[in-house]
């Protein structure tokens, strides 16, 4: 069977002629993914050096397509859909249903294989400073330094370990989106040759295909995307999608127009949503990848472009390998040409590429992190992305960087309560509630929210409505047109004539039971009036003005019968007696608004985006003290071009009505025209596209499978407080690695630059390798302390970012205060002990050469720690004052021992020590001068 083109609905609907693609480019399209090792490595370096990311701003053409499509049918007739479709009304035959099934291949949204181990290995292990440190571990091996290749590849296989364990256990996330779909289902299909034969067959829902007639029934979930072909009284949830517990009307006998909302569309149901109540039949439209949900999830479980903190780093490698490069070969020349000893020196040159190298920074990096997240677990918070937390620390620039959230169960109790039952005047009786009661313990059919908010608050305030005296005649239920429910009761009373005190209760929408009324009763006198339009337009006011409120508002009417009810019960429902309304609403925690306070005041700004309606959106958001100037809703957003798109997204506070693609734009933007790092907090599977797209993914433990498993970090607690003390976590544990990385980078160039120019001047190593490797080793692991340092109060309550131009304007102002020291320290012994006399012993040279530089690398940290004067407005914790004090011990009283004297050491005069004395008095001395003078002009430390 040919598949016919839709070029010629194109012409009927020109907004749609220039995006419409053809249905077989739909229908059979390959979107195949290939991951092969020789093509990652060099996406690898494109995407190292593009870091494009999508903005947001506008649809993907793969989402063009859809709804393109999904609008294009759902404004057709029933004819013009199974041309286009390719199907008939008997459904498709057998043959092609599996010549279909071979053509676009298994339904199932996302087509996406598990990346193979050694994919991820790779890249795992390809990150510069593991390249940096495999390639000195292998130099070392080859130059016979056991002890100092081992120790590098430690380091080496535990960075690239905890890398994969992350990446293998994120890559699994996405195949949870397939557990809401795999069920079986019924589809219609014809058999015969000559005379084809209808029939129902029961298929799993992969091979279902496009053109089936698919049969549901209440609790039925849609195998993919439909077009209704009939309906009765059907009610779908789209929870999935929207986020939202409420259900949807969905009727097949209606054409809809381009300014519906998609997923308002009343003719199309969505792959993935359920049945609720009714009953139908739907022809299949779209499968597999090609659906609304499959389009929408396609991008979740892909590589997430690196983020400023590893740019960063990356571009110090760089630097640092550059470096590396020019001093290690002029230090190879310089002492080759002094000592004609080539493998000397190529060891002597490896030693200094050892000693310039921050072999530390994936441990200390590690261990920070590891360290924040056993400190956020405490806090009941679950780190599943380490890198989460350094993310955190990032969050939030006062205007700049941004924590998105969803409002229910966020910022409210996730409940309804009862807020008011007032009568028609607007004053609160209790006959109005006495009655809401009665319809909601009689209801026999699945009770709500709304009726379980009424039982609950009948019985916790002490009413007494009796119920066990009434007796349940019969029951109207709900449906979507009525938009209420009725029953019909009698008093159980030893009477003779019971139908006078028999009732009819209902329950519903307040426009729905307005209509519905010919009376209203004034509660206090017990009079019933004519319902005069003046008292119908006076109480939808109210009933507006309770919903701008953020209330939901339902209307409560009764009718006395004085017959049993026959027949059909719908005419019933008129010439009612109005009595009143009830209004609901789930309120804000009570912790919400102190939570946003705390991470208002350090710097975080908050955005609600939700799928609720925008008028309760609000009024919950002014309750926790969220601006709420700027709103929109979905269907607004969706008629902006790209540039309105994020000049809006910058300035609104609250977004409601919106899908989860829309979610995903907007954190989209957010990140790339807005410079921001994101975080969201979600836990629908219409939150999963958002969560896996911004920088911290947060969820819950009662999230679905498929958010938690995207999500960075989990609270055990769906409380805003657990987040602003992780924000806490995050920017201490931020704080302590760029510590190590600027006093490392700094104290290694300053040092390796003193190496060089020593080196040039006298003719001699100042150090040999063993000495030098000694010193790099005692040196690193003096810095293993540096994660359990304490942050200045300020710095917690500031947020905090990488900035790409900061980190080299650092080095140029402090390296030099290293260099300066260590030229003064070869100046004293070169004048002071005639250090460069053949008559003195070079060992000398050597041991004053190795003390003073491994005490200037053990003291920087307090210098580089704080913006106050060290050791006397501000304190290291104890854990980095034992490590100072140890290390610096340790190397000092090494010359003094046999192992010293091993290495090439020899005891120092005191004077020396005086001398070291007054050189770190003016190292702090100058440091703090000019830590106040990079204040100055740049605002900032660290």
């Amino acid at each position: 069977m040919e598949i016919p083109k839709l070029s010629t609905i194109f012409r009927s609907y020109n907004r749609l002629a220039s995006s419409i693609p053809d249905q077989e480019s739909l229908l059979t399209q390959p979107n195949s993914r290939k991951n092969g090792f020789r093509n990652n490595f060099f996406v690898y370096f494109r995407r190292l050096l593009s870091g494009n990311k999508t903005d947001g701003g506008s649809r993907t053409e793969a989402e063009a397509k859809v709804y393109s499509w999904l609008y294009a049918l759902a404004q057709s007739d029933r004819d013009l859909v199974f041309e286009y479709v390719g199907s008939t009304e008997r459904g498709l035959s057998f043959t092609e249903a599996e010549r279909r099934l071979r053509e676009n291949g298994p339904n199932v949204p996302i087509e996406y294989t598990c990346p193979s181990w050694w994919h991820l290995m790779w890249n795992a292990l390809f990150h510069p400073f593991n390249i940096i440190l495999i390639v000195l571990s292998v130099l070392s091996y080859l130059t016979f330094d056991y002890p100092n290749g081992c120790v590098m590849l430690v380091l080496v296989l535990i960075s690239v370990s905890l890398r994969f364990y992350q990446e293998y256990s994120s890559s699994k996330a996405t195949m949870k989106l397939l557990e809401f779909v795999r069920c079986p289902v019924k589809v219609q299909r014809c058999a015969g040759r000559v005379t084809q034969t209808e029939l129902i067959v029961q298929v799993d829902q992969r091979d279902v295909v496009p053109g089936d007639i698919v049969i549901f029934e209440p609790g039925d979930l849609f195998p993919g995307d439909i077009r209704l072909l009939t309906s009765k009284d059907l009610v779908v949830s789209q929870s999935s999608l929207t986020g939202e517990s409420g259900a949807t009307e969905k009727v097949a006998d209606i054409r809809e127009d381009l300014s519906t909302p998609l997923l308002d569309l009343k003719n199309i149901c969505f792959m993935g949503t359920s049945v609720v109540s009714g009953s139908g039949t739907g022809l299949v439209i779209s499968t597999g990848s090609k659906t609304y949900t499959g389009t929408v999830f396609s991008t979740i479980g892909k590589h997430k472009p690196p983020d400023d903190f590893e740019i960063g780093v990356r571009r110090i490698s760089y630097v640092l390998i550059a470096v590396m490069l020019v001093v290690v070969a002029v230090i190879i020349l310089t002492d080759y040409y002094t000592s004609h000893n080539l493998s000397e020196s190529l060891l002597f040159g490896l030693s200094v590429a050892c000693a310039l190298t921050p072999q530390m920074l994936p441990l200390i990096v590690n261990i920070s992190l590891a360290k924040g997240a056993l400190a956020m677990a405490r806090d009941r918070c679950i780190v599943k992305s380490l890198t989460a937390i350094r993310d955190m620390g990032s969050m939030i620039l006062p205007c700049r960087d941004i924590l998105c959230m969803d409002k229910t169960g966020t910022l409210t109790m996730d409940r309804v309560l009862v807020i008011s039952h007032l009568d028609s005047q607007g004053l609160s009786k209790e006959k109005v509630l006495r009655f809401a009661f009665l319809n909601s313990y009689f209801k026999t059919e699945q009770k709500n929210p709304i009726d379980n908010a009424i039982l609950a608050y009948v019985y916790t305030n002490g009413y007494r409505f009796q119920p066990s005296k009434w007796r349940k005649v019969d029951e109207i239920p709900f449906d979507f047109t009525r938009r209420r429910m009725s029953v019909i009761l009698e008093l159980d009373l030893d009477v003779t004539d019971k139908d006078y005190y028999m009732f009819m209760v209902t329950k519903g929408a307040l426009e729905e039971v307005v209509n519905i009324s010919g009376f209203i009763e004034h509660v206090d006198s017990g009079v019933i009036a004519a319902f005069t339009p003046e008292d119908q337009h006076r109480i939808l006011n109210m009933g507006e003005t309770l919903s701008n409120d953020g209330l939901r508002v339902l209307g409560v009417a009764t009718k006395r019968l004085k017959t049993h009810p026959s027949g059909n019960d719908n005419p019933l429902e008129s010439n009612m007696i109005f009595l009143g309304l009830i209004t609901f609403f789930d309120p804000p925690k009570d912790s919400a608004k102190q939570a946003l306070w705390r991470l208002a005041e350090k710097g975080v700004k908050a955005k609600v985006l939700t799928g609720d309606s925008l008028s309760l959106a609000i009024k919950v958001c002014k309750d926790v003290g969220i601006k709420t100037t700027h709103v929109l809703t979905g269907p607004e957003l969706e008629l902006l071009d790209q540039d309105s798109f994020h000049e809006t997204i910058k300035r609104v506070t609250v977004l409601a009505r919106l899908t989860p693609s829309q979610k995903l734009r907007v954190v989209q933007s957010l990140q790339t025209v807005g410079n921001h790092v994101v975080g969201f907090l979600g836990d629908g599977i219409n939150d999963s596209l958002a969560l896996d797209a911004a920088n911290v993914g947060i969820s819950v433990d009662s999230a679905a499978s498929v958010a938690k498993d995207l999500a960075d970090i989990i609270l055990l607690e769906k409380d805003l407080n657990v987040l602003a003390a992780g924000v806490e976590r995050g920017r201490l544990t931020y704080g302590n690695t760029m510590k190590y990385i600027k006093l490392s980078v700094i104290a290694n160039i300053g040092g390796i630059l003193s190496l060089l120019m020593a080196s040039l001047i006298i003719e001699f190593e100042p150090l040999t390798p063993r000495q030098l490797l000694t010193q790099t080793f005692l040196y690193s692991l003096g810095q293993i302390a540096i994660p359990w340092d304490k942050l200045e109060e300020d710095y917690t309550k500031t947020p905090q970012k990488w900035s790409t131009k900061n980190l080299p304007i650092f080095i140029l102002w402090n390296a030099p205060i290293c260099t300066l020291c260590d030229i003064a320290t070869l100046l004293f012994l070169l004048l002071y002990y005639n250090a460069y006399s053949p008559s003195v012993d070079m060992r000398l040279f050597r041991s004053a050469w190795f003390i003073e530089g491994l005490l200037m690398q053990t003291l920087i940290i307090h210098l580089i720690r704080t913006e106050k004067i060290p050791f006397i407005q501000e304190v290291a914790s104890w854990p980095v004052i034992c490590s100072t004090v140890s290390i610096s011990a340790v190397g000092i009283a090494l010359t003094f021992t046999p192992i010293g004297n091993f290495i090439g050491f020899i005891e120092l005069p005191a004077t020396y020590f005086g001398f070291l004395v007054v050189l770190f008095v003016g190292y702090f001395t100058v440091g703090q001068l000019v830590k106040r003078a990079y204040i100055m002009v740049y605002k900032t430390w660290l």
